[in-house]
Parts: C-alpha cells; sequence; structure tokens
C-alpha cells in the first residue's frame, strides 16, 4: 500500500523537494496533507498536481482564494494555527514530514508525535526548543522521529547497524558559509544579498541566513543533544567546505563512521520517507575526480559568535534554547530587511538571553509564552 504522507510546508524549499521525491515514487507515496504559511498559489498548484485530502493556509486571510481556487475538487481546505495541529493527527496520515520554518513547527511535531505518527523532522528548531518534551513524548508513544537535515540524517545512518556500541563522539559538519575568514570588519558591510548566497546549499532565507553566521550549526548541536541522546561535550563542529561528508560518529574503540555524499537534500529527505529501505534514484553521483581534496579546520567562534551562544545556552537549559531561537528569528528578519548589521545579529541575541527570565523546567505553555516574550524583548533591542 502506498504510504500516506502530510508535508507541512509543502511550498518552501524542503517542502518542494519532498514532492519531488513523491512524485518520482508515484507508486509507493501519496499525498495526504499539503500547508503553506503565504504561498496560496502555490499552495493551489500542488493541490491540483498531487490531489491530496487536505490542504491547509496557515495565513486565514488567503483562505477564500483557496478554498475558491479548488472548489470544484474533492478536497478540504482549512486555514489557520489549529488547522496545522489537527492535519498532523489525522487517522489517514501515515508519515508527518515537518518541513516548517521557526517555532512554526513545534505544536503540529508535538501532535504528530502525541498521535505515535512517524515523523520526518526537517524542522530543527522543534527540538531547540523542546527537546526533552518531544522526545519524552516520543518514547511515550511510540512515535519514530527520522531527522531530515543533512548533518543529522548523516549520523542516523552512520548508527545503523549500531545498537549497543556506545558513542563517543559526534562530528557535525559545516560549510562555513559564504563568508568563512573573513575579518569582523568586513562582515560588518555585507548585505543581506551577499548573505543569501550560500555556496553549496540552495535553501530558504532564514536557513541561509543561519548558515552564514553559523547559528544554524548552533541549533543543528542542540538538536543532537536532543535526538541521540548525547552530552553537549559530545558533539564536536568542524568546517568541511566541500559538504562532501555530512557529519560523523565516532565510537569508544576510536574508530569514526561518516556518510558522504554530494549536497542534495533530496538524499535524506528520501532516506527519510523510505527508512529503513535505500530507493533506486537518478539523482548525480559523487566522485572523488571531481573532488580531490577534502578538507577541514575548527571553526572561528570569535567571529561568528552564534555557536559558541548555542553551547552556552544548551549547557543552560530550561528555556534558554527557546529563548535563543526565538531572537534568532527576530534579528534574522531585522537583518533581511536592512535594519540591522549581519554583525549585530549575535548582539541581539545576547542581550535578550540577558533580559529574559530563565525558566529551569518549562512546559509547552512556558514554551509558548517564552517564545512570544522573547520575541518582544529582541525587538526592543533593534
Amino acid at each position: 500500500m502506498k504510504k500516506r504522507i502530510a508535508i507541512l510546508g509543502s511550498t518552501g524549499s524542503i517542502g518542494t523537494q519532498a514532492l519531488e521525491v513523491v512524485s518520482a515514487y508515484p507508486e509507493r507515496y501519496g499525498v495526504e496533507v499539503l500547508t503553506a504559511n503565504e504561498n496560496a498559489d502555490l499552495l493551489v498548484e500542488q493541490s491540483l498536481r498531487y490531489r491530496p485530502g487536505t490542504v491547509v493556509i496557515r495565513n486565514e486571510k488567503h483562505f477564500t482564494r483557496v478554498r475558491d481556487a479548488l472548489r470544484h475538487h474533492p478536497v478540504r481546505v482549512m486555514a489557520g494555527e489549529d488547522a496545522m495541529v489537527q492535519v498532523a493527527r489525522l487517522d489517514e496520515v501515515d508519515m508527518v514530514l515537518t518541513a516548517l520554518v521557526g517555532f512554526s513547527g513545534l505544536q503540529p511535531t508535538l501532535a504528530a508525535v502525541s498521535a505515535g505518527k512517524r515523523v520526518a523532522l526537517a524542522n530543527k528548531e522543534t527540538l531547540v526548543v523542546a527537546g526533552e518534551l518531544i522526545m519524552r513524548e516520543a518514547r511515550e508513544k511510540s512515535a519514530r522521529i527520522i531527522p531530515v537535515d543533512s548533518e543529522h540524517s548523516a549520523i542516523f545512518q552512520s548508527l545503523a547497524g549500531e545498537t549497543g556500541n556506545e558513542i563517543e563522539k559526534l562530528i557535525l559538519t559545516a560549510s562555513g558559509g559564504p563568508f568563512r575568514g573573513m575579518t569582523m570588519k568586513a562582515l560588518e558591510n555585507v548585505t543581506p544579498e551577499q548573505a543569501l548566497q550560500h555556496p553549496n546549499w540552495c535553501m530558504g532565507k532564514k536557513i541561509t541566513i543561519d548558515s552564514a553566521t553559523l547559528m544554524n550549526k548552533g541549533l543543528e548541536v542542540i538538536e543532537a543533544r536532543w535526538l541521540f541522546g548525547v552530552t553537549p561535550g559530545q558533539i564536536e563542529v568542524v568546517v568541511h567546505p566541500q559538504s562532501i561528508i555530512h557529519s560523523m560518529v565516532q565510537f569508544t574503540d576510536g574508530s569514526i563512521k561518516a556518510q558522504m555524499g554530494l549536497p542534495d537534500m533530496r538524499l535524506p529527505i528520501q532516506y527519510a520517507l523510505s527508512f529503513p529501505e535505500r530507493l533506486r534514484s537518478a539523482y548525480s553521483r559523487f566522485s572523488f575526480r571531481d573532488f580531490p581534496g577534502l578538507t577541514f579546520e575548527p571553526p572561528d567562534t570569535k567571529i561568528f559568535r552564534n555557536l559558541a551562544l548555542s553551547y552556552e545556552v544548551l549547557k543552560k537549559g530550561g528555556n534558554w534554547p527557546c529563548i535563543l531561537n526565538a531572537a534568532n528569528e527576530v534579528a534574522v528578519n531585522a537583518f533581511l530587511e536592512s535594519r540591522i548589521r549581519f554583525t549585530e545579529i549575535p548582539a541581539v541575541i545576547e542581550r535578550t538571553l540577558e533580559r529574559a527570565e530563565f525558566i529551569r523546567t518549562p512546559s509547552l505553555e512556558d514554551y509558548i509564552e517564552t517564545d512570544l516574550l522573547a520575541r518582544q524583548v529582541a525587538a526592543e533591542q533593534i
């Protein structure tokens, strides 16, 4: 039988690539749910092509437009935040791909996990904000979370067949972004357009800016802590400009396993959807002839302070990662709108952390309130 998939965030970079994977295997996958935040036109186009049972437009002002465009088709059209949560629990859904951006992915992902769904997780902020809560719920409800981020997928793949073998260290690789090696003075004048030119990956705006500041790697460190049950001291970041080795696992005997491949997000998406199978694909293949040298270097956490900040908040715990994430989202948006400089992004985050209230053992309601208040505090710093 076809695996029925809900793609939350189908109009974004991960969502559109996920639909490419679905298109390549029509005998295996069926689209049951598609959702979008603002891009109503693309959501309608996708709905007409993939014929889901339900579509959700998160921004309710676009509801009438989507409903009218799909009026003569057998599809249920919903709108709003609550609808995003409802569709993640639907009985007719076998697997939920969470490709939402930022904090917005938390409650739909939690709903899917609580319903015992298999979750392909491309929304790292969910585990950054509430990793302990999500993983506890997954254990209690026997929900399987399969990472889609290339780094965490690489670790997940490297751990296959290693049941009972203790992890000594996780090594997350980073491309270094478009500004690797630049001085702080040079970074003061970079533009959003320059920051959006990632050397290796084609991604959405927010994650691309996070990659340029190394915040994306900091968020991945926090996500890895919860996904794989390791301590902050067991997670190392190394800059690997070629983005061929996607991450590594070092075991207690000293051996290291790495997962390699060309930088193409369709590969980890396909693996998450098909796990534990590997499906034959027509994607481009890696060749050592094209990459005669693979290089590695330590990250510069003095220039790119967001990575160091991420380790600090992970060690402190509580609601601090939630504060970090909220402040970063506000700061990145301000930079994209040219209201602050690139180098001011970590400063906004630091000042927000200094002013926000710390909660050691937050509930879901605490996370929601923390996110709201941290955004307000961050906005005041801009």
